[in-house]
């Protein structure tokens, strides 16, 4: 499998399911889309700003609520088999992503693995083990939640960095330079972390440095 970036905002989710699989598959995906989630019965869980439709649906019932709400993925987290392999049919015939979480291992073409995410905006991490190990997945997760701590803030210093050094005509070659730099100097990242400090201006300092450039 080969990790992608999905944008999901205008789209609709459609998840199989009202238990904790469901609840946590829902909360993921109603960050960014619409989320429609189908169940007789519904755990008291955090179900995100998804829409619960207190349903039964069996087999036959699958087409009717692909027709509904045309999704762009299908999530199959019953504990229902026959449904769940019915929501993966329909989705594949559809051309349509799925997501099937009572399955692991091996993945046929078109299938999604909804993998562990640590979020500092603009910052995504995410890590996945192919379905194989959910545990290890929430572990790697909580250490990379340490790893990436700043980031967001790193990630917009940068992009801001980056844009001005372009306007002022600064070469390629020569903004990667500054800009490496600035991602690799400790000053920085403690003068993000500070109240105190100006991290644009030590960030300047820093590019100074490399560049030879005093102003």
């Amino acid at each position: 499998m080969i990790p992608l970036l999905h944008d999901f905002a205008g789209e609709t989710v459609l998840v199989f399911g009202g238990g904790r699989v469901g609840a946590r598959k829902a909360r993921r995906f109603a960050r960014e889309a619409r989320v429609v989630v189908v169940s007789p019965d519904f755990v008291d869980a955090d179900f995100g700003a998804s829409e619960r439709v207190r349903e039964r649906p069996d087999p036959g019932d699958v087409a009717s609520w692909f027709d509904r709400t045309e999704p762009a993925l299908a999530v199959a987290a019953t504990d229902d088999d026959a449904l769940n392999t019915a929501v993966e049919r329909e989705a594949r015939e559809r051309g349509l992503l799925v997501n099937r979480a009572d399955e692991s291992g091996d993945r046929d073409p078109g299938s999604v693995v909804v993998p562990a995410t640590v979020r500092d905006d603009p910052v995504l991490a995410a890590v996945a083990t192919g379905g194989r190990s959910p545990a290890l997945s929430r572990h790697l997760r909580q250490q990379l939640e340490d790893e990436i701590d700043g980031a967001g803030e790193m990630a917009t210093l940068t992009a801001d960095i980056r844009a001005d050094l372009k306007t002022e005509g600064v070469a390629p070659d020569e903004r990667r330079v500054a800009v490496r730099a600035v991602v690799r100097s400790e000053r920085v990242w403690k003068a993000l972390d500070s109240r105190n400090a100006k991290p644009r201006q030590v960030a300047a300092d820093v590019i100074a440095d490399v560049t030879g450039d005093p102003s």
